[in-house]
């Protein structure tokens, strides 16, 4: 009785068998680029909002600081994003019935809150308290960029976990004294190891080997 299967089929299904497996890891490794890539977590992309507000004029060209529109920044475990009274503070005598602003006195008269999309944003599993990084000295533009170059806010890094480790095993290269954390030009010194570790003790930072253990971000 003559062979069913002729003599290569053994190669051939183990060459297959090698293909299959190669593709899956391929596929695997595919993925897990996609997920930890710029594109992914739109770095750089600026987010439209509901109304086109641009940190440029506001907090560069009219030189408003953060904490006049962010007031619990230094206060919560969140930055808040301001109310539409706030708003209305300035906008009430000054471009009222400009059309871009219609959205905001619309909000203010109604009652109904402006809904801004979010752009900066950790998992559920994380614990971020903003005040306790601010006063520890961690600039706003350390993690947000220069905002107050940015017609329409953007992200500039992407807030993984290893991104945040290298701040927390050396927070001493990125600190900076509490009256230069508002300070969006700021840059820092030729001596900044010395003036971060000189920080890192009269601020009560955390020593490292307690800064990156598991409990502190994951509670």
């Amino acid at each position: 009785m003559g062979q069913i299967f002729p003599r290569n089929a053994n190669l051939l299904a183990r060459l297959s068998i090698f293909a299959s497996l190669l593709l899956i890891a391929e596929i695997a490794l595919m993925t897990a680029v996609y997920f930890r890539s710029n594109y992914f977590r739109q770095i750089n992309v600026a987010v439209e909002q509901p109304v086109a507000f641009s940190h440029q004029i506001h907090a560069d060209n009219l030189g408003i600081d953060c904490r006049y529109c962010h007031v619990s920044v230094n206060q919560s475990y969140f930055a808040n994003i301001p109310a539409t009274e706030t708003c209305m503070t300035c906008h009430s005598q000054i471009l009222t019935y400009r059309p871009t602003l219609a959205a905001v006195v619309e909000s203010y008269a109604t009652g109904q809150p402006i809904l801004w999309e979010r752009i900066h944003n950790v998992p559920d599993f994380v614990y971020f308290n903003h005040a306790t990084h601010v006063n520890k000295g961690v600039g706003c533009s350390t993690c947000h960029g220069q905002v107050n170059e940015m017609p329409v806010v953007w992200q500039t890094q992407a807030l993984y976990m290893g991104w945040c480790l290298n701040c927390h095993r050396n927070p001493e290269e990125y600190l900076r004294p509490r009256d230069e954390v508002y300070n969006m030009e700021y840059v820092q010194p030729a001596n900044q190891t010395a003036l971060g570790l000189q920080l890192v003790a009269e601020y009560g930072v955390m020593h490292p080997d307690q800064l990156t253990n598991c409990w502190v971000c994951h509670r």
